[in-house]
């Protein structure tokens, strides 16, 4: 018990953060366990096989966080270019020879194991490290074309371009963030358009090379477009409609109050359950309520990081914060607007929920960093608290203003 305590007593950063992600582990535990009965079955495993997976998934992820919430943030500045220049080879490796399911080759398998690892994950976390530490060097010149937004161009461009083929949810999600990220960081509208036209133009390119050859997923994107839009013919819906309306059963089932923890009825029916599709099993057993806890949970940490960017006096960490929390919240609504047919199915997981490996404990890496500038804030404030004889209300007063342009950029210096 006092081992405990003493870990407990070097927990540090934003404790909302913390209670959300044990908040989103519960959820996922208590789901991911009701939605895996037929799974095991069919398996032959025992029922709490893949509950234990998952506990042991999630208990590795909540180490991660931990122990990259007690590095330095300063340090990923030097790292994001190292991993940046590792995970762009490992995309390339990964379009070509990866492991592929549902015609999309994402995941690349360990030599000698059943462990697969999905690149995109570890190529968006190199992303934004890379982009933070790109913007925040740059912001003295970051409205000139040549010297400011190209560099910062070139790599979101790369990164997406390759994951599209295979990936389109996941390449759209990163351009969009990256537009986001770059009009905080102050670069200028105009090239911001650029570089939504230059990926609407690779978008057009892949997909007519895709349909032209028959390599890629053009047919795929197809079919999930039509049906969205409803307007595929009747035999071709009754296959490809299947998911989503066995997801739109679940959602009816629960109604406000849902029909209890582990009484889901659809779970039995919806394909992938326990990914893709977890969060209608959330609404079949807990309901509309449980659904808006779960939306309310992650615009939490949103807020919660966009606090950390506004007290961050370095525009390093403020980026890095901002772009990590933005591209996590916006890969969870994208995953629940599908279930709720807002938008066209994608293949994209609800982060800290969804059943798996890798995916979890990239999203804990990638928690663990924003707590680090957190935990940074925290104890800056502090010692300026101390030096200065404020009282804490003084001491905690964010920046007035979210705008880098003028934050102190030494952490670089060491990069």
């Amino acid at each position: 018990m006092e081992l405990v305590h003493k870990y407990l007593r070097r927990v540090k950063g934003d404790k909302v953060i913390w209670s959300i992600v044990l908040l989103l582990s519960l959820f996922s535990l208590l789901a991911v366990f009701s939605a895996t009965g037929s799974l095991a079955y069919r398996m032959d495993k025992n029922a709490g096989f893949y509950l234990v997976k998952q506990v042991f998934f999630l208990g590795i992820g909540v180490l991660f966080i931990y122990l990259v919430h007690r590095i330095n943030y300063t340090r990923f500045a030097r790292w994001a270019v190292i991993l940046f220049a590792i995970s762009v080879p490992m995309l390339f490796y990964t379009l070509f020879f990866g492991t592929t399911l549902n015609d999309g080759a994402r995941w690349i398998r360990l030599p000698g194991t059943s462990f697969t690892i999905q690149t995109s994950d570890l190529a968006k976390l190199a992303l934004f490290m890379f982009l933070a530490r790109m913007l925040s060097a740059r912001q003295g010149k970051i409205k000139s074309w040549k010297q400011g937004f190209l560099p910062v161009l070139l790599p979101v461009l790369a990164v997406c371009g390759l994951i599209a083929p295979a990936n389109l949810s996941t390449a759209l999600m990163l351009g969009m963030t990256c537009c986001i990220l770059f009009y905080i960081g102050r670069v200028q509208v105009k090239h911001i358009l650029l570089l939504a036209l230059s990926g609407l133009i690779m978008l057009m390119g892949v997909y007519l090379i895709s349909k032209a050859t028959g390599w890629g997923r053009a047919e795929t994107w197809e079919k999930r477009f039509m049906n969205f839009a409803g307007k595929s013919d009747e035999e071709t819906s009754k296959d490809d409609n299947f998911q989503m309306e066995q997801g739109k059963i679940a959602i009816a089932n629960g109604g406000f109050l849902g029909r209890g923890p582990g009484n889901s009825l659809q779970r039995n029916f919806v394909p992938h359950p326990y990914s893709d599709w977890i969060y209608s099993i959330i609404i079949e057993e807990y309901g509309l309520l449980g659904g808006t806890v779960m939306v309310a949970l992650y615009l939490a940490f949103l807020w919660r990081s966009i606090l950390i960017f506004r007290r961050c006096p370095y525009a390093f960490g403020a980026f890095l914060a901002v772009g990590l929390s933005i591209t996590l919240v916006f890969q969870a609504m994208l995953n629940m607007a599908v279930v709720v047919h807002l938008v066209p199915t994608t293949g994209l997981t609800l982060p800290l929920v969804s059943m798996g490996g890798s995916s979890i404990w990239f999203t804990s890496i990638a928690i663990g960093i924003v707590l680090s500038v957190s935990r940074y804030v925290d104890e800056e404030e502090g010692r300026r608290k101390a030096a200065r004889g404020t009282d804490e209300t003084d001491a905690i007063t964010p920046i007035p203003t979210p705008v880098t342009a003028n934050r102190k950029q030494p952490e670089l210096a060491t990069a």
